[in-house]
Formats: C-alpha cells, structure tokens, sequence
C-alpha cells in the first residue's frame, strides 16, 4: 500500500504559524523543537462536507499531549479552528481532504533538548491536502512487526508525540514483506496496534479490541466501540494474542486516515473468509451515518 500523489495538492499553501506559504516554500527553524528532538504533538482530521468529524475530541487530545508534555502555551481551541478555517478556504478545500495537525513547543537559542532554550512558541502548523481515505477496502494484510509499542513506564500512549521512528521500523518491515502495514506488540506480547491505526477483531459475534496499555487514545477507535454500546453490538475490551487474531472471523483496522477498513491476511494466514465480514461491514455503515450525523461544521 503507497499513497499516490494528488495532483491538485502541486500548489497547496501550508499555513504555519498563521502565515500561509506556497508548499514548495513552507519551511520551519532548524532550532524548531520538533526539528531538534521530535518536541511535538499532532492530530489528523478528516473533512467532509464542509466538517470535520469529532474536532472537539482531537483538539483535547491535542491539548492534552501538549500539556503531558508541559508545554509553556498552548494555542486555545477557537484560534485553532480558525487557522483549520483559513486553511481550508485558502485551498479550496470542502470535502475529502485530510489535515495534519501539528503543534510544536517551538523555537530554541540554540540546539539542544532544555525545554529552558525555547524563546519562541509554539509553532502551529496547518497542513491540508486533498487525499480519499488511504486504505484498501477491498481487504488489507498485516504482517507482525519485530517492533514492540512501548508500555506507560517507557513511553505513555496517551501522549499523541511526533516521534514516530518505531512506527516507522514496523512499517519499513511491512514494507519489505510485501504487507500493507504492520501488527505491533506490546511488552507482553500482546497485540497493541498496527503502526498506523487500531486493531479489532470479530469472533462468536463480539467485537474486540485491546487495551490501552501499549496504544493511544484513538478517536476512531472510540466512535466504534460507541457504535457497539448503542447498537446493542458484544463488545470487549481486552489483551489479544496473535492466535486470537489468526482464527478470528473478521479483523479489521480504525483510523481517521483509513476510517474502517478489513484485513483478510496476517503473517500469512487468512483471517475468516478472506473477504470483508458482515460485522465490519455493518459498522463501517455505522461509521459512516455517525460522520453524516455528528461531524462539525467548519466552513460557511
């Protein structure tokens, strides 16, 4: 699975810091905290139709890393929506279009990791693109990465960081064994995530997904296991070994950037029939009416 690039996103501008600079000429400082050390959090957001789905909820995870991470100022939630606004306006954008959202503790003196060194901040940076969800439908396979997802007491999930280079070794594996994207464990053992998105599966009619031990707080993940309360669907929340995952009936993947999408093969062996699942395929309609129904409205 590789994105392919979008043609219309060849002169998209990328709002930082409430400037909006031509792609090509977007840049930050060199001694920008996430530059320096990945000293920054970020969120994606879908929109559609002019909204965007559960905004609210990834602004306060947003805040909320910022603050884990004690973070001097934190933009407040109303100028952020307004630069997501301008953004969006600027490039035309109303519908199918994904937003990286990244909030850094911002500009240091001089290089080093001293949240002491940082005089200006924080950089805001608004990065709108025209792109359909990123996943394959059709069905996705997995293969488990040598990678673990670290626990609280190394690393806490709930912090949403810009540090990714252990989701990308996971992926760089995936991407060598010709999968889609890569399961990754816990200290354990168990399964935490994919490197890109949560992992449920479907056996006996009950939809499971793990803890949050190894993983964060996806906002997907939250909808789903909401759908399951309201719609009288068996549910679980629990630790899932890889035997669970290769005899289940169904297994799917969440994500703002893939929204729900199936998995027919991990390491190999082919979950359930090999296609997608009447439970995932009931919840993706969910989703689907849950987005219709509750997402914001961003644009006049």
């Amino acid at each position: 699975m590789l994105q392919t690039f979008d043609e219309r996103n060849s002169d998209i501008l990328v709002n930082i810091n409430g400037e909006l600079i031509h792609r090509n000429e977007a840049g930050i400082s060199p001694f920008d905290s996430a530059v320096q050390g990945g000293d920054a959090v970020w969120e994606g957001l879908r929109v559609y139709d002019g909204k965007i789905f559960r905004l609210a909820r990834h602004l306060e995870r947003l805040r909320s890393s910022a603050l884990a991470l004690a973070f001097a100022e934190i933009p407040s939630v109303d100028s952020i929506k307004t630069e997501i606004k301008r953004t969006l306006e600027a490039n035309n954008m109303t519908d199918n279009a994904h937003i990286r959202l990244t909030l850094t503790r911002g500009v240091k003196l001089t290089s080093g990791m001293d949240p002491r060194l940082n005089t200006a901040g924080p950089t805001l940076i608004v990065l709108a693109e025209h792109k359909e969800p990123v996943y394959d439908k059709s069905g996705l396979s997995l293969i488990t990465s040598s990678v673990r997802r670290p626990s609280p007491d190394v690393l806490d999930p709930k912090i949403h960081h810009c540090n990714l280079i252990q989701s990308i070794l996971a992926k760089i594996e995936a991407n060598h064994a010709g999968a889609d994207d890569a399961v990754m464990l816990d200290s354990r053992g168990f399964v935490a995530e994919t490197n890109a998105t949560h992992l449920f599966i479907v056996e006996g009619g009950t939809v499971t997904t793990s803890r949050l031990v190894a993983c964060p707080e996806g906002i997907t993940r939250e909808v789903v296991l909401g759908l399951c309360r309201d719609n009288d669907i068996p549910h679980d929340v629990r630790d899932i070994s890889l035997t669970e995952v290769y005899r289940a009936g169904e297994t799917f993947c969440t994500g703002t950037m893939g929204e729900l999408a199936p998995v027919t093969q991990v390491d190999g062996r082919t979950i359930g029939g090999g296609e997608t699942g009447p439970g995932t395929q009931r919840l993706a309609k969910l989703f689907d009416a849950c987005v219709a129904a509750e997402a914001e409205p961003v644009l006049d």
